[in-house]
This record gives structure tokens, sequence and C-alpha cells, in this order.
């Protein structure tokens, strides 16, 4: 079958912006957390100071730096970044076989943000929950609820040859 032209496929458009935009915020935040750099106010690094910002205001989680979540935050921003990229090409281009590799990684960044980020934002010690749920909430849920639409968007085979 013939995959529908781009201009037919609305929905890829929207997937194309918004995963450019991840692969921005893959550099600026994610690659700070992966790498294990401190996040203090004076840092000479400007993603750095940056991230400070964000994260001494709503996200203690990240100032804390658990194992665990430079894992996560790696994950992003060495393994998922490159994704993005072959990803957005693979919409504009209506390449059906990005399909399995798009459900194996929402359903990965589904499982890694909403469950152990989330779960400790909103329920962890005091020290590492968000401040303020709803900036936390603007900021991180497009990391949930754009990898959900894609899982139901690459549901059935052939996902390029219907417009959703």
């Amino acid at each position: 079958m013939t995959s529908l032209p781009l201009r037919k496929r609305p929905i890829d458009i929207f997937f194309i912006c918004i995963f450019s935009l991840f692969i921005v915020t893959c550099i600026i935040s994610d690659s700070v957390e992966g790498l294990g750099l401190d996040q203090v106010a004076n840092s000479p690094h400007l993603l750095v100071q940056w991230n400070y910002t964000y994260s001494s205001n709503f996200d203690p989680l990240y100032q804390s730096h658990p194992l665990w979540l430079r894992f996560i935050s790696g994950t992003s921003a060495f393994i998922y970044l490159p994704f993005y990229v072959i990803l957005i090409i693979s919409l504009a281009k209506g390449w059906n076989r990005i399909q399995l590799f798009a459900v194996i990684y929402a359903t990965m960044i589904i499982s890694l943000t909403a469950i152990p980020i989330f779960g400790v934002e909103f329920f962890g010690a005091p020290g590492e929950r968000t401040p303020n749920p709803l900036v936390f909430l603007l900021y991180n849920g497009p990391y949930v609820l754009v990898p959900l639409l894609l899982l139901i968007r690459m549901r059935k085979p052939e996902p390029f040859t219907r417009t959703f």
C-alpha cells in the first residue's frame, strides 16, 4: 500500500513538530542530568544554568541526582534523541517500518516517565517532590501524552496509509 502524502496526515505534522522540540529538550535537560553535571546557579555551563533555574524552582528531584534518574535521563539524551531524528524522517516520508520501533519507544518512555519519575515527584520523599505540580505537569506531561498518542497512531499495520 502507498502512504498518504504528509499534507493528508496532519497528526504526523503535529508529531514532527513535537519531536523536533523533544530533540531540543533532550539536549538542554536530559544531557545535563545524564552526564551527572551538578545543577548549581554559578555553573560555567549555560545548559546547567538553565536546568538549575527550572529544577531549583519546580523539580528538586533533578537536583538530588539519584543514579536511577541519571540512567533514565541518559537514555533519553543519548538513545531517544537519535531515535527522534529517525522518527521525524519516517513520519515525513511515511515509512511504515518505523511502527515497531515507535511502539517500543512509546512503551518505554511512558513506563520510565510515568511510573518512577511522576511517582517520586508526587508521592516521594518531601525533598524530592515537586513544589508546583501544575508547572511540573506542563513541562513533563507531554513526554507521556505525546508518546501515548504516538502509540495510538501506530496501533494498526501500515499507519501511514490512513490519517489516524
